[in-house]
């Protein structure tokens, strides 16, 4: 597909040519030589009846200053700008031409571009192409009845944007609105779409265990809860349930704003599983996440007489061993870890439930072989995937087509909004005073690097240098270090001591974006923003706000801010909603970064995009029924056509 277009079809006047513009001209070459002016160039001098113009080219051959001898007609296109000898361009495009050669008839387009091959060679492949689909054509795989009112065939809609007439707009075509463009990303987005519904099919054809929780292990779980669930969370916790009595494995995406409560519905699904008999897995990203969610799995099961096994990579050879070897011999009912989880050597007696969280983080084969382990007996276990990452619902309809998805949109009752501001890295003082006063008045803060070392390149404050400072600007206060190289007990202990009140301020990388859960924590600082993401800044922010006492945000800054930085730095500070923040993030990055290139190959899409074609949706969604329905047979070649053999990327199930 062209990235842009650019208008050839008249010839501008030498005399007429402003500094900056791109335009075509045509004239007769007066000079050609080669010069040395700092490095070696090649200068011809073009003119036409109005005036006369310098051709420069840093790289050319032989057979190119021959091409450009004195006398030689050339058409030529390319930027025009002020240079040592008068208006010039700089390597334009140029051909050789007679006296009255006709002029361009289409806009000609100009296509991503790669080493070792010209636009010139790559328009005159795609010239043929267009002539073999003049002569032989190509089949539709869409049926007139699911297209959208007023898009054109694939046809003409392939033939107009590699050839588009001279009258069409070129703001149009930039801005991928025309009908053309539109029939294309239709297309594109339909494929993906049905192949993530045809995945769906394919995991409901297996198998899965019926969790009829025999030992109402779930109910007594709830019934030693010290708190009462949300709305949100009863609702999520139903249709979770719901799933796991029907013998068809549930694949089902949980997702829910920072700090909503997903934790608890996913210990009560573990709670279902193993009243019924069998076992259960939570998979977690980090070790530090992992821990955390073993020590709430423990507080909650313990009381009920179930021991709940942690697998990490960097627990003690023996210790591993052990909890591996009751996990497989059926003693050890639940396990938490990290990827640790699905090495070769871990095996389960009978696992019926697979609990993901923050899916995006893993790939899709890393999923699968945790999945498979649970497949005994011709049974797949089913899945819960946990997500704090809201995904806005446009990106949820086409993206998880193959998921059912549940949301956690309330937050638990007492929690203080909290106040978010960006400040200029010259008025950290103030901030260190801000810091001070809280402590003091009994609460507690987190200061936030991005890095663990010093980084010339990048600017960014090292957790070992900014504690040192810290340490002799919050005289009094006692401070401690955490990120992502300490030993597994190391960190575990210092996290402890903090959420026990023993530590005033923790110092630490954006390992703690997710999972750390300390009420009495109310002041975040997070030095470098500007060089985060926007879901990152929110997830940070997520670690306050989490008891009744008012929390805030400083985002310390330094200047300048890229268009993009500014951009984060404003929405963070506009809401504390999840789900609006990932809209904006979309918006800002794109789907393809928001959900991760190996989560899903709506990363790749060529030609539509998910948030300029957003309205395309709802008739994606209704043409991939109709298709389903009544022309099954076509669904694969339009898989195929437009994913091939990467249809794989979405087997989540």
């Amino acid at each position: 597909m062209p990235l842009r277009y650019e208008d050839r079809t008249q010839i501008t006047p030498i005399a007429q040519v402003v500094t900056g513009a791109r335009v075509a001209v045509e004239g007769e070459i007066l000079l050609t030589e080669i010069a040395y002016r700092g490095r070696r160039q090649l200068l011809s001098r073009l003119a036409d009846r109005s005036g006369a113009m310098t051709l420069r080219f840093f790289h050319f051959s032989a057979a190119q200053q021959g091409n450009l001898a004195r006398g030689t007609r050339i058409r030529c296109f390319g930027e025009a700008r002020r240079g040592p000898l008068g208006l010039e361009m700089v390597h334009p495009e140029y051909r050789r031409v007679a006296a009255a050669s006709p002029l361009e008839q289409t806009l000609t387009p100009i296509y991503p571009g790669t080493e070792g091959v010209a636009q010139g060679r790559l328009r005159m492949l795609i010239e043929s192409a267009l002539k073999e689909l003049d002569s032989a054509g190509v089949h539709d795989w869409l049926p007139p009845e699911v297209v959208p009112a007023g898009l054109p065939s694939l046809v003409e809609a392939l033939r107009y944007v590699h050839r588009p007439p001279v009258d069409a707009s070129l703001e149009e075509l930039a801005a991928r609105h025309h009908g053309s463009q539109r029939r294309l990303a239709f297309e594109e987005l339909l494929a993906h779409h049905l192949s993530l519904k045809l995945l769906k099919r394919r995991v409901q054809a297996d198998r899965a265990p019926r969790l009829d929780d025999a030992q109402r292990l779930e109910e007594k779980l709830m019934r030693a809860l010290p708190f009462t669930l949300t709305g949100a969370q009863s609702r999520a916790l139903q249709e979770v349930s719901a799933d796991l009595c029907s013998d068809r494995p549930m694949v089902r995406l949980l997702q829910g704003d920072v700090g909503c409560g997903k934790t608890v519905v996913a210990a009560s699904a573990a709670a279902r599983a193993v009243g019924s008999g069998y076992q259960a897995v939570l998979m977690a990203p980090t070790e530090l996440l992992a821990e955390q969610h073993w020590r709430n799995f423990r507080q909650w099961f313990e009381p009920l007489g179930l021991t709940v096994a942690l697998v990490s990579g960097s627990q003690p050879a023996r210790t591993r061993r052990s909890a591996l070897a009751l996990i497989g011999s059926g003693e050890i009912r639940i396990a938490v870890g990290t990827h640790a989880l699905f090495q070769d050597g871990v095996e389960f007696q009978d696992l019926a439930l697979v609990i993901v969280d923050e899916q995006h983080r893993f790939g899709v084969q890393q999923r699968l072989r945790l999945r498979d382990k649970g497949g005994a007996a011709s049974r797949l276990p089913h899945q819960l995937i946990m997500t704090a990452t809201p995904i806005p619902r446009t990106l949820a309809m086409t993206a998880y087509a193959d998921l059912d998805i549940s949301v956690i949109d309330e937050l638990p009752p007492g929690r203080t909004p909290i106040r978010t501001v960006a400040v200029r890295e010259e008025r950290r003082d103030e901030v260190i005073a801000r810091v001070r006063e809280a402590c003091n008045g009994g609460r507690q803060a987190y200061w936030v690097c991005p890095l663990i070392d010093e980084s010339d390149e990048l600017r960014a404050q090292a957790v070992e240098e900014t504690a040192a400072r810290l340490v002799s600007e919050l005289p009094g206060l006692k401070l401690a270090i955490v990120h992502g190289r300490m030993p597994a007990a190391k960190r575990e202990e210092t996290m402890a001591r903090f959420k026990a009140g023993g530590i005033h301020v923790l110092v630490a990388t954006t390992v703690i974006e997710v999972g750390v859960d300390v009420p009495n924590a109310t002041l975040m600082v997070i030095e470098n923003a500007e060089r985060m993401g926007l879901a990152q800044l929110h997830q940070l922010r997520g670690r306050v706000g989490r008891g009744s006492k008012a929390s805030a945000c400083v985002l310390l800054y330094r200047m300048p801010l890229s268009p993009m930085a500014h951009a984060r730095l404003t929405a963070i500070r506009a809401t504390n909603d999840g789900f609006e923040i990932a809209r904006r993030d979309l918006a800002l990055r794109g789907p393809g970064e928001l959900l991760g290139t190996r989560q899903t190959g709506l990363a790749q899409l060529r030609v539509a995009d998910l948030v300029r074609d957003a309205d395309l949706l709802p008739q994606v969604q209704q043409a991939a029924d109709a298709m389903l329905t009544g022309f099954a047979d076509r669904v694969a070649p339009l898989a195929s056509r437009w994913i091939g053999a990467a249809e794989e990327y979405g087997r989540v199930g």
